[in-house]
């Protein structure tokens, strides 16, 4: 192999080496402090993104900074052959704080939607109904990027060029409880959706429709899947959107990621004893999942964000956001057409382009992303402080105000 460096300098790898599947910003940071990026040139942002809600306890928090520090110093990687103190100490954690029994450690949501899916399947089998293979997920829904996230959600735009559909997997209309009704059978397996979507537009789930999806899966035997990829681990003001029931829509299994490792890649499936029941030695695996570093960064992360402090905090940002949103879509009716979402997985579905809308705002120093439907979303650090929800809300309107006088200008 001829070494096309030889003799030359090193230099950064151009961007036409990497693949062409994203639409990046043009902008690069150097630096995260709280809820800042900044880049090489020392300009600041104010980041209402938090790595499409990864950072949820902002940039470069101490606990978690300390955690990757202590553990790389000690023990990176062994695998899934031997036992892992810091897996069994999340485990029991996340158990403990959740409807689960049992989790099983992944490195991404999509990872642990494919748990999830294998899951369903194999619990039926165990029971006796290997025809119990149809998975029903919902139109908007978001839930990774693989052949099985991809089709259970069934997006046109992410499946288009990827083969024909695999079997097993069926899609039903967000929000229509009776066409869900009917679409159900004798194999069907699980029903699987976002108690608050976020890539499809920050549509939410009334708890009146979850409980009533509870009680249809009690009634069939199907088990009732939850992806908290995003909107779970405090995003809503509870420590799991699914907790706005009062117990009465709990999941049978759970996947999660993405503030889970405060910006480490891990994710988890969570699940009961009975949901789990055919996941027997050699049924699942995962070389990378668990490892001690993720652990110990996963531990320190839930650690904080189960704190009965922080989770308040979330809600009165929350209500802050939500009225002075609200403020502005009465002012800017040619600009902000809907508020969406719950908690600080906010949604404003928008009557200008939302790309568009998304570089007015980076213009005023504000990073925000875009979704489904026209929207784009605010996942702040749930640690935003009220000054800086403030500091956001006056960078919105400077960007509305931009918006609404091209609208205007494209119009005369």
């Amino acid at each position: 192999m001829t070494d096309k460096t030889a003799g030359q300098t090193a230099a950064p790898v151009p961007s036409d080496h990497i693949m062409g599947v994203y639409a990046r910003a043009p902008l690069a940071f150097e630096r995260g402090e709280g809820s800042r990026l900044y880049t090489a040139d020392g300009e600041a942002y104010l980041d209402c993104m938090a790595g499409i809600a990864v950072t949820a306890l902002g940039h470069g928090h101490p606990k978690l900074v300390q955690a990757v520090k202590d553990q790389a110093e000690k023990l990176w990687h062994t695998s899934n052959v031997f036992r892992i103190p810091n897996q069994e100490k999340l485990a029991e954690l996340l158990t403990r704080h959740t409807f689960a029994d049992v989790c099983f450690f992944t490195n991404s949501g999509a990872e642990a939607i494919e748990c999830a899916i294998k899951t369903a399947r194999k619990h039926h089998w165990a029971n006796g109904q290997p025809e119990r293979i149809d998975i029903i997920g919902f139109d908007g829904s978001f839930h990774g990027r693989t052949i099985a996230a991809i089709f259970a959600a069934n997006n046109p735009s992410y499946v288009e060029g990827f083969g024909p559909p695999p079997p097993g997997f069926i899609g039903a209309k967000f929000g229509d409880i009776e066409g869900l009704k009917a679409l159900m059978g004798p194999t069907t397996a699980a029903i699987l959706l976002e108690p608050v979507q976020g890539e499809g537009g920050a549509r939410s789930w009334t708890e009146a429709q979850l409980k009533e999806i509870r009680q249809l899966c009690d009634e069939t035997g199907v088990l009732l899947i939850y992806d908290e990829i995003q909107c779970g681990l405090g995003r809503t003001g509870k420590l799991f959107a699914y907790e706005w029931a009062d117990g009465a829509a709990n999941p049978d299994i759970m996947a999660v990621a993405k503030a889970l490792g405060g910006g480490f890649p891990v994710g988890a499936c969570l699940a009961t004893a009975e949901a789990a029941k055919g996941m027997t030695p050699g049924s699942h695996g995962s070389t990378y999942g668990g490892n001690p570093l993720a652990m110990a960064v996963g531990l320190a992360s839930v650690e904080e964000l189960v704190k009965p402090e922080l989770l308040a905090h979330v809600r009165e940002v929350a209500g802050y956001f939500s009225q002075q949103l609200s403020g502005l879509k009465d002012r800017f009716p040619e600009v902000v057409l809907d508020i969406r979402g719950k908690g600080l997985l906010i949604g404003v579905k928008l009557a200008t382009p939302n790309r568009e809308f998304m570089q007015h705002a980076r213009d005023e120093k504000l990073l925000i992303a875009g979704g489904g439907d026209n929207c784009v979303r605010l996942l702040p650090p749930l640690t935003l402080s009220l000054e800086e929800a403030r500091e956001a809300i006056a960078k919105l309107e400077r960007a509305c105000e931009t918006a609404r006088a091209k609208a205007k200008a494209a119009a005369a």
